[in-house]
Formats: structure tokens, sequence, C-alpha cells
């Protein structure tokens, strides 16, 4: 059985029924769902909750977003961040989002965050296999969005708004 945290409709902004992408709120409001997709997907992988029982989708679904892309870890095999393609564009709103979760407290990712979090804190988590892996995606998806001028953005939590944080500046 999934955590309440996990379930959209127990604790996402399901009040969010009409989306005014120039209210503030609205975008912080979807751009942390999204991140919390993040950490649902790897709660799913590793739970083995698949097709109907994953709890992950409706994290982005609710917001007329696909998943484009779950980022993996090359280390661990773990869920660290996803691309998110919204179906229908509004000028203001972003094409894609790009999102990144932290540190998780479980067995199966505890040892691998720990160790970036000590490249977070050395200021060397730019020389992470993650990081790499994130700035091959980001990299390839600025590309193709440059060619069309599509918004893109970059969100995280904890160790994921870190490592947004450096995708950005280099």
């Amino acid at each position: 059985m999934a955590s309440d945290r996990a379930i959209f409709s127990l604790s996402g902004p399901s009040h969010l029924t009409a989306i005014d992408w120039s209210n503030e709120h609205h975008r912080r409001s979807i751009a942390s769902s999204l991140v919390q997709g993040v950490y649902v997907a790897e709660r799913d992988r590793q739970k083995n909750r698949q097709g109907p029982q994953a709890c992950a989708p409706s994290w982005w679904e609710f917001f007329h977003f696909q998943l484009n892309h779950l980022l993996i870890d090359d280390v661990d095999q773990s869920v660290f961040g996803a691309i998110y393609e919204l179906n229908s564009t509004p000028e203001i709103a972003p094409h894609y989002v790009i999102a990144f979760r932290g540190t998780l407290n479980t067995p199966a990712s505890i040892s691998r965050g720990l160790k970036l979090d000590i490249l977070c804190t050395c200021n060397r988590l730019h020389v992470s296999s993650r990081f790499e892996k994130a700035m091959r995606f980001v990299e390839h998806i600025a590309a193709a969005s440059a060619v069309n001028g599509s918004n893109i953005w970059l969100a995280g939590h904890s160790l994921g708004s870190a490592m947004a944080c450096w995708l950005v500046r280099t």
C-alpha cells in the first residue's frame, strides 16, 4: 500500500482544477508536483508498483503533462529525474519541465544519495555520473526547444535543486 504522500488525490494540489499560468502560486504548485512525481516514480520502482498500481502518473497527468523520459542513475539504477512535456502549451507555460528529486532515506537509495550530498557540499556535484547524464538530457531538450522557441523549466528539491542550479550555471 502506498503512503498518503504518494497519492495525489490525498496530498497533491487537486484544488487547481483551472490552471492560471500567470499565477505564481499555481506555477509553484505545478513545479512542486512534478518534482514529487519523480520521488513517487522512484518509490514505485522500489516497490514494483506498475500499471494501475503506480502512483506517480497522477502527479503529472493532473496538469496535462506526459512523461517524456525518466532519468535513471547509472550507479544504483534509481529514478533521479524526469522530463515532462505539456500536452498543449499556452504561450506562457513551459513546453518541457525537467525535474529532479533529492536524497531518499530508503535502504535502496541512501548510500548513493549521501555520496552525492557530500559531492554537493564539496562543490563537486558536477563531476558525478548523475550530473553528466542530466546535462546530456538538458542539452538535448534545450537544442530541440531552441528550434521552436518553447520554454523549459528546471525544478528540484534539496539535492535535486542543487542539480538544477548547477545545470543552469553550466
